[in-house]
């Protein structure tokens, strides 16, 4: 960890682009409220093809025109070099520094994968068209990407990304500290030195996070998880214990010398505000 301590920290959230018109005005007022917090920058998460690609440009271009320094996430999986081509002109004419350099899923319906692979593809694509305009990000698996082979397989893969020419990484959420460490030393171990920020994902709801969890490979600790179930339908009960939990989480993270957070915020502002007021990075800012 020590390399970590060595960077200035980064405080961020991410946005998904909402899919109603309840969902925009929602956003709206969260993206609001986390703004008073002075993130250095909110990420928007990428729909592939058609109207949803549609909805993330929307949100990015809101994100900006409210004063917030923006990074779109931008999938390869499924993309030709022609669409990436266009986005990342797009981007560059409306004043975006910032991209989150991700694989991605197949889109439902699509047979093949389009002219990318894997991330690492995109990252060194990305810097051949357009230089050294924009900094980019990409992931890091804590526990490792579930569809990788073996954790030295997936770290093969994360140094790839590197060498293409990340220059930082934003981690899957996790809630095994000891998983965040681990990884950063492997990785300096392998010469790695760029700044590796911890997602954060806070706990609100059980039978969402367990959905999430099961479908990215990010574990819940078992007395993590027998607590959640121990509280059945009280909301209150699960989001104060958390609450407790993640709290706890990133204190020993920036302790031990993270180089910031990262929030999923899932579009909704209480949770973070209230981490934030818990961690002393928020003393004048209200929850309510």
């Amino acid at each position: 960890m020590e390399s970590q301590r060595a960077f200035g920290r980064s405080f961020s959230f991410e946005f998904f682009p909402p899919k109603t018109d309840e969902g925009t005005a929602a956003l709206a007022e969260a993206r609001a409220r986390l703004a008073a917090l002075g993130p250095d920058y909110v990420s928007v998460t990428f729909g592939a093809g058609g109207s949803t690609r549609e909805g993330t440009l929307e949100t990015v271009l809101a994100c900006r025109d409210a004063g917030l320094a923006v990074a779109p996430h931008l999938s390869c999986i499924g993309s030709t070099r022609a669409s990436i081509d266009e986005l990342l002109a797009t981007y560059r004419a409306e004043g975006i520094g910032r991209i989150v350099a991700l694989r991605g899923d197949l889109p439902s319906g699509m047979g093949r994968g389009g002219e990318f692979r894997y991330a690492n593809e995109l990252v060194a694509y990305i810097r051949a068209t357009t230089g050294d305009h924009f900094t980019v990000e990409v992931a890091a698996y804590p526990e490792f990407h579930p569809q990788a082979p073996s954790a030295q397989a997936d770290l093969d893969n994360f140094r790839r990304k590197v060498a293409a020419g990340a220059d930082g990484a934003i981690t899957q959420y996790f809630y095994n500290p000891d998983a965040y460490l681990r990884f950063v030393d492997s990785c300096e171990r392998l010469g790695l030195t760029l700044p590796i920020v911890p997602g954060i994902m806070p706990i609100t709801n059980h039978s969402q996070l367990a959905r999430f969890s099961d479908m990215c490979g990010a574990e819940i600790p078992r007395w993590i998880r027998k607590r959640l179930e121990g509280f059945g339908d009280d909301r209150v009960a699960i989001r104060a214990f958390g609450h407790e939990v993640t709290v706890e989480l990133c204190r020993r993270l920036l302790d031990a010398g993270a180089p910031g957070l990262h929030v999923y915020t899932m579009n909704r502002a209480e949770p973070t505000l209230a981490l934030w007021q818990a961690l002393g990075l928020a003393q004048d800012v209200a929850v309510a």
